[in-house]
């Protein structure tokens, strides 16, 4: 079943590889082409291994969709021998019985032949940033690396999303005026535009989904992934949890800490932190993406010129001009943020796909660079992101702060400081829910990946193994020197850590950096 709606009226600095010099060093160490050195070896021989992942009892009815997923996400054939299946399970709306009802999950799993079939899966979940199932389908487009080999990963959609049970509430207008951050609204000014649209497509949303609007925060998205663990009927899981997705797996330990046999965290959206701080992370994070991007588009002598930063940052301002016909500002941000944050693990040998796309648009054809628009908006900006994500952010800031923030934005972050601080008002109508109890106690150690140049959530693992630490948790960091999201999807080096995590729970060097 699909939820439908009838259209109603409704009024980081970039870490670079420096050469080496003489003196001491303070740099992380740098895994290459071997697992990263372990943690703590004094710690470690004193701590015993946590309990492992259990290969389930219990399996889905698991069907072959290795052509159509990539069909329709557009990925091509995939690799030799990749098998995807798709299966859906039955999960309570509300676990706390408030709201009566199940709702229909979506899963998919990855395997090769040489995957073995007696090991525990890796459950993948990437919340709101696109769907964990497609998240899964562009980790997998390049060569699979050492994940899949040695593990099966299964992805769960959220409430929404992907797979799982759609939702269809956002009047067309209203979407593509939340799209364009209102930039062709008449009147003239965006802010107040924006905090109109957000208020119809919040009203046109929740009075669709009741009386359950409320269940689509992390908290319930960690009760789905419970209940496949039920399914499954094992007593641990192994859980990987990207961008948003962290929020999730947070909730998870929170809630079910004693289910967990493994938490990796990658690339984490922050957590405990304003909208602004959220916010400003990732477009920092976006800005430094862009500007890798760019040093590799001009090494290839691409389309873009010898200065392909600079020709981005100006097709931006073209099109906020309305130099580019119905292409707007925040649609072209969308079309750069979302390719340099795709987790196609073939990314980077794309890089002239992009560049091709936006220098025909410079020269009036704008028919690549609007399929492009179209692909991530798809992938990002559905009504279930809208639901899910504005049930999760914290409080956005009033209308005033957002106007100075455009303009402060603009001059801070050229390409995409603008445009992000008016996305802030996206949610702004959405009820702010009660912030969630902070993870108490979390006997496990947890690995974090973090990249240098993440277009997605930034370099914000500083607030996540903060809350680790808060919780008891031991973690350490790895850090991918690389432009991308996820860590895991690009770097075979922290593909190569997580292997060895999930086989005995051991964690490396706190620091330990892998080469872009």
């Amino acid at each position: 079943m699909r939820w439908t709606r009838a259209v109603v009226p409704a009024s980081a600095l970039l870490i670079m590889i420096a050469g080496c010099g003489a003196g001491p060093s303070d740099r992380p160490h740098v895994a290459v082409e071997h697992p990263p050195v372990p943690g703590d070896s004094a710690t470690s021989a004193e701590v015993p291994p946590p309990p492992a992942a259990e290969v389930p009892k219990n399996e889905l009815a698991w069907r072959d969709c290795t052509r159509e997923t990539f069909d329709e996400l557009g990925l091509g054939p995939g690799p030799a021998g990749l098998v995807l299946e798709c299966a859906d399970f039955s999960t309570p709306i509300d676990t706390a019985g408030t709201v009566r009802g199940n709702f229909r999950a979506g899963a998919l799993r990855a395997r090769l032949p040489q995957t073995p079939v007696d090991v525990p899966p890796l459950v993948l979940t990437s919340g709101v940033d696109r769907s964990s199932t497609a998240t899964l389908a562009g980790m997998v487009t390049g060569p699979a690396g050492a994940l899949l080999a040695a593990h099966p990963v299964v992805a769960v959609d959220r409430r929404g999303i992907g797979s799982s049970q759609a939702i269809d509430c956002l009047p067309a207008e209203i979407r593509s005026g939340l799209h364009d951050n209102a930039q062709f609204a008449p009147g003239g000014d965006p802010v107040a535009a924006m905090i109109d649209l957000s208020r119809n497509g919040t009203i046109a949303c929740r009075d669709f989904l009741q009386p359950y609007d409320g269940t689509f925060d992390a908290a319930h998205a960690a009760d789905d992934i419970e209940q496949l663990r039920r399914e499954w009927d094992v007593e641990r899981i192994a859980l990987l949890g990207t961008g948003s997705g962290a929020q999730v797996g947070l909730e998870y330990a929170r809630k079910y800490g004693d289910r967990l046999a493994r938490l990796v965290l990658d690339s984490p959206t922050p957590v405990g932190v304003d909208a602004v701080t959220r916010t400003e992370t990732a477009v920092q994070g976006a800005e430094a993406a862009l500007s890798a991007f760019a040093q590799q588009c001009a090494g290839i002598a691409c389309s873009l010129g010898p200065d392909p930063r600079a020709k981005v940052t100006e097709l931006v301002g073209k099109a906020a001009a309305g130099q580019l016909g119905d292409i707007s500002a925040n649609a072209v941000r969308t079309a750069v943020t979302g390719f340099l944050g795709s987790p196609r693990a073939d990314q980077s040998s794309r890089v002239a796909e992009l560049a091709d796309a936006l220098s025909a648009a410079d020269r009036g054809d704008r028919a690549p660079l609007e399929a492009i628009i179209d692909r991530q908006e798809n992938a990002t900006a559905g009504d279930g992101q809208f639901v899910n994500s504005c049930t999760d952010i914290p409080q956005p800031p009033p209308a005033p702060q957002v106007t100075d923030l455009s303009a402060i934005w603009a001059e801070k972050y050229p390409a995409f400081g603008r445009s992000a601080a008016l996305s802030m008002l996206v949610c702004s109508a959405w009820p702010v829910t009660e912030a969630p109890p902070a993870l108490a106690k979390l006997d496990l150690p947890v690995l974090v990946l973090s990249g240098a140049g993440d277009p997605v959530t930034g370099a914000a693992q500083a607030s996540v193994t903060g809350a680790l630490g808060a919780a008891g948790a031991r973690h350490a960091t790895m850090l991918w020197q690389g432009w991308g999201h996820p860590v895991s999807a690009h770097s075979g080096c922290a593909q190569t850590a997580v292997v060895e995590y999930l086989k005995d729970g051991k964690l490396p060097g706190d620091g330990t950096a892998c080469p872009a």
